[in-house]
Parts: structure tokens; sequence; C-alpha cells
């Protein structure tokens, strides 16, 4: 599969959880944002910061890990040779592997 169709696909595939599980945490953290009362301004100091961040995570998440990977591996497959499917080559063996019957 051609590089670029790949990581498309990888970002599909992996757009669903991330959103779920990254908004899970930014709501759990809405109730730091908002509070009120004793102590409420180190409360909401820390709940803007991890929301922001959380927000911001996201979309790194999202948008730049799938070109940071074509970027690599493009790289790699120019100056490296020809691609590794994870990062396994097929006559590589283990540390300490032996033929049983060599």
């Amino acid at each position: 599969m051609p590089l670029v169709e790949a990581a498309l696909e990888a970002a599909q595939l992996r757009l669903r959880p991330i959103l779920m599980t990254s908004f899970a945490f930014i709501l759990g953290v809405v109730p730091l944002v908002i509070a009120s009362g004793a102590g409420a301004a180190s409360k909401v100091s820390v709940g803007t910061t991890v929301f922001g961040g959380m927000l911001a995570a996201t979309l790194l998440t999202t948008l730049a890990v799938p070109a940071f990977y074509v970027l690599i591996q493009g790289l790699a497959e120019r100056f490296g040779g020809a691609p590794v499917a994870a990062g396994f080559r097929a006559h590589a063996r283990p540390a300490g592997y032996r033929r049983a019957h060599s």
C-alpha cells in the first residue's frame, strides 16, 4: 500500500477512539474549569491548563502524527532502502536464536 494511503487509512481507523478518549477526559476536567468557592482559583488554573493541553494534544494526535509518519517513513525509504513492515526484517532473528536442525 502506498505510504500516504496507509497513513490516511490508519488515521481514519484511529480517529474515533482518539476523539472518544480525549473528549471524555476533557469533559471530566470541565468541573475544575468552572469551579467556584474556596480554593477555586487554583482549581480553575489547573483545569484550564489541562483542558487546553488536552485540546492541543488531541489536535496534534489527529493531524500531526500521521503527517510526521509520512515524513519520517518517506525519508527512511528514500535514504534507508526498502520499507520495513512494522520494524521487522524478514532475515533478522531474535537475540540468542539458534536453529534446531542446522
